[in-house]
């Protein structure tokens, strides 16, 4: 099962470190690890994509508080919330072919960036089911770059997750 784990952290040198190390040395594979700022300073917000069964998800959850950097952890998962990805995909185009990557740009509501005689620089942002299809339908055209930001996520409606923080 996919899991998305948001934990707020203490915003102090080597968190990152302490958190990843956790989930490497126990084995979890982790399919998407995003950290950054919060409104406050004192904190981070890390945004972890696991694929596991509800026992390993379980002890996951209980290894990352026992970190004394990790504030609190929501399995959002469990709750109604929204994901994003951002992709910046370079794509190479002929002049024959220009036309035909910005309509699959405008059609999935991405922007250039950058262009340059032979290639355009794309970035969209999304579902990850959107940037999959849009990587998808930018296959018959050469894919020169692509790089995504991992998964960030937030729950639904007004809810303030920090409320132990």
């Amino acid at each position: 099962m996919r899991n998305v784990i948001s934990i707020w952290v203490q915003n102090v040198p080597g968190v990152l470190s302490h958190v990843g190390g956790l989930l490497a040395s126990r084995g979890y594979n982790v399919d998407s690890l995003t950290v950054g700022a919060t409104d406050d300073p004192a904190f981070s917000r890390m945004t972890i994509v696991v694929d596991a069964d509800a026992d390993v998800m379980s002890q996951i959850e209980l290894q990352l508080q026992k970190l004394v950097t990790v504030v609190k952890t929501t399995n959002l998962a469990r709750t109604p919330h929204v994901e994003r990805e951002l992709a910046l995909v370079s794509v190479g185009v002929s002049a024959g072919s220009r036309t035909g990557v910005l309509e699959l740009v405008e059609i999935f509501r991405g922007s250039v960036v950058d262009v340059s005689e032979h290639s355009l620089l794309i970035e969209i942002s999304g579902s990850v089911e959107k940037i999959d299809g849009f990587l998808k339908a930018l296959k018959p055209y050469p894919i020169l770059n692509a790089t995504r930001s991992g998964c960030i996520a937030a729950p639904r409606g007004v809810t303030d997750d920090r409320d132990d923080v």
